[in-house]
C-alpha cells in the first residue's frame, strides 16, 4: 500500500530534479565545494553524478541534506 508523505520535504520529487536545482543554485564549483566527491569536481555531468548517487547511498544522503538545506533558506514556489 502507498503511503502519502504530506510532510516529507523529498516526496515526488526525483533525484535528478534535485540535483539539478542544486547545480541550478550552487553551479558545479559550488557543489563540489560543498560535498567533495569526483563527481561534481572532476568533469561534472548529471549523468555521470545520478549514475554514482544511485550506487553510493552515503553521497546521495549528503546530497538530500544539502537540498533539504537549500529549500529552507531557498522555498520552492508551489505551482
Amino acid at each position: 500500500m502507498i503511503q502519502a508523505q504530506p510532510k516529507n520535504p523529498l516526496h515526488g520529487i526525483t533525484l535528478e530534479q534535485l540535483l539539478n536545482e542544486l547545480v541550478a543554485f550552487y553551479g558545479w564549483p559550488g557543489l563540489g565545494q560543498r560535498i567533495d566527491i569526483r563527481c561534481f569536481t572532476h568533469e561534472p555531468s548529471i549523468a555521470s553524478s545520478l549514475k554514482f548517487l544511485r550506487r553510493t547511498p552515503w553521497a546521495r544522503e549528503r546530497v538530500e541534506s544539502l537540498y533539504l538545506d537549500l529549500l529552507k533558506r531557498w522555498p520552492r514556489q508551489q505551482s
